[in-house]
């Protein structure tokens, strides 16, 4: 089944951070992005190759960090927002809209 990790992603950082924000239990918050990360990893793996996989895995995690110190900036929704479409894009872009070889 292919999944599209553009959603994936998207839907888990914005996830995880709901999981975390409702519950007050960070690590829960942590096991929806982790989740998240390993299906829309095992995609790119088999979609892309190790390099690209390592990229799109880092932008991911990446995003991850990044929203915290810009949501002191700009808020929490905006910053989960804006870190899940520029993952959600490269996903797309880089992997999704690929054909599967």
């Amino acid at each position: 089944m292919r999944l599209p990790t553009a959603a994936v992603t998207a839907g888990s950082l914005i996830g995880g951070w709901q999981v975390a924000r409702r519950t007050g239990v960070r690590p829960l918050g942590g096991v929806v992005l982790a989740a998240g990360g390993a299906l829309a990893g095992r995609e790119w793996a088999r979609k892309t190759g190790p390099v690209t996989t390592g990229v799109l895995v880092a932008t991911y995690v990446g995003a991850f960090g990044l929203s915290h110190p810009l949501a002191k900036k700009v808020g929490a929704w905006p910053s989960v927002l804006a870190v899940s479409a520029v993952t959600a894009a490269a996903s797309y872009v880089v992997s999704d809209r690929r054909r599967t070889p």
